[in-house]
């Protein structure tokens, strides 16, 4: 079958450029729509609307954790089902994930309208920031079902090899928010419930198109009613492998929250806003790296499920090379341009200064990241659920949450933008020591189930 041989090319520096390639390319579309979003509510709202994304955002990405539970897992399940030859069991994941995610969509969209107030507050929200934040938040909650509903899709066409289709479905989305965004924000004088209404026309239109592709044909994979029943030992699969990415997303809107609480505190409203831009500006450095973890999973997963684990080790070498240069780019571009990439956002003197300084400190240590997302990455494409939950976990939940506790009472404001370097080096040491026994005992399956489960 064409997904098969894709994915059992031995070529694997040619394969993993095939699949990330594409995967990257969606990455950072992605991540543009996020600093073009930000750059037009800045400038066509100012500081306030900013800093009344930033208050949504991490609440965006606990919706967006449930993208990533059912499609990280469900990619895991797909690939290796796909290695095994098992079709069935494949589109069994696909109808499983499809029904899961419409139930936690509508319990999801009903707690959030109901708490929406204490939401808000508990992210941060200060008495100027909270009519900015309310308008975004009001919207968005609305499209939850279509932000799961994007990324499991994408996630498991992708397992199957259909790396350029994932690549346009994110590019859709991205592209016409960045082209609705001007339209709604300055031409109808919307605001911020503009910039909200584009990101919700953009992700219908995203998801419209990766599910006409799946019921196209042209996949091996298919959504059809008698694959609709949830079926509870794949979707205890999915979770045991997807969980770890959802805790990530998890703990990092509770670091988000965290941040912005700590900010207003040491900074005010200006410091949120500082961060909001900063953090937009990583998470376009970083979206390449994690489009090279992407392309290797699939890649990774079959070839474990094939039982050819030099191939495994093979991309995983490959993999952490690419995402290290990438990052290292990320870390130069950030300490030699940092006033010049807060000036794209706003013109506002003291928001710039606060922002490259925060995005020097912030950034101090982002070469390592790239080895600590495609460690993760590989513990999830092999089932291995235990080591990948407590790398997901590691940044977060043992790190970034103790710093950033302590590390304002000692450096005020400056101590907060350290606690993402400090984090950084400690999450790579924990992955290290991880990656290098997987690898160790990635010969035999009896050993690496032993030794890595």
């Amino acid at each position: 079958m064409q997904n098969n041989n894709i994915l059992a090319d031995n070529n694997i520096k040619k394969l993993l450029f095939k699949l990330s390639l594409p995967a990257t390319a969606g990455m950072i579309v992605m991540a543009l729509y996020n600093v073009v979003d930000t750059i037009f509510v800045g400038r066509g709202v100012g500081a306030l609307g900013i800093a009344g994304l930033s208050i949504v955002f991490p609440i965006q990405m606990m919706v967006m954790a449930f993208g990533h539970l059912f499609g990280i897992g469900g990619a895991s399940v797909v690939s290796r089902s796909l290695g095994e030859n098992n079709i069935r069991k494949a589109n069994s994941v696909v109808g499983t994930i499809f029904s899961s995610t419409v139930i936690f969509s509508v319990i999801i969209t009903i707690g959030f309208l109901v708490f929406k107030e204490q939401l808000l507050v508990l992210f941060g929200a200060s008495e100027g920031i909270y009519p900015y934040a309310k308008d975004y938040y009001e919207i968005i909650v609305f499209a939850s079902i279509l932000f799961i509903a994007a990324m499991s899709t994408n996630s498991l066409v992708r397992a199957e090899g259909h790396a350029k289709v994932a690549m346009n479905t994110m590019i859709i989305g991205a592209v016409l928010n960045i082209i609705l965004d001007p339209i709604f924000i300055f031409t109808f004088k919307m605001g911020v419930r503009g910039a909200a209404w584009a990101t919700v026309i953009s992700q219908f239109i995203a998801v419209v198109y990766i599910l006409r592709f799946v019921n196209s044909g042209k996949s091996i994979l298919k959504i059809k009613v008698k694959h609709l029943r949830i079926k509870l030992p794949i979707l205890k699969e999915v979770f045991a492998i997807g969980i770890s990415s959802f805790m990530r997303n998890v703990a990092g809107s509770l670091v988000f929250a965290l941040f912005n609480r700590a900010l207003g505190a040491n900074g005010g409203d200006l410091a949120i806003a500082a961060y909001g831009i900063v953090q937009r500006f990583l998470r376009f450095l970083v979206m390449p790296t994690i489009g090279i973890a992407q392309g290797m999973q699939p890649i990774a997963g079959y070839n474990y499920g094939a039982g050819r684990f030099d191939k495994v080790r093979e991309v995983n070498k490959i993999a952490i090379i690419w995402a290290t240069c990438v990052a290292s780019f990320g870390f130069f571009v950030a300490q030699l341009f940092p006033s010049q990439m807060m000036m794209i956002f706003t013109d506002d003197p003291d928001l710039i200064a606060m922002g490259a300084n925060a995005m020097r400190l912030m950034m101090l240590m982002i070469p390592v990241v790239g080895f600590h997302i495609v460690g993760t990455t590989i513990f999830q494409a092999l089932g291995k659920a235990l080591p990948s939950l407590i790398l997901s976990m590691s940044r977060e939940i043992l790190f970034l949450i103790p710093l950033i506790l302590v590390l304002p009472k000692f450096w005020g404001l400056n101590g907060i933008w350290l606690t993402m370097p400090i984090s950084d080096i400690l999450s790579f040491i924990l992955t290290a020591i991880l990656f290098y026994n997987l690898v160790k005992h990635l010969k035999k399956p009896g050993e690496l189930s032993l030794q890595t489960r």
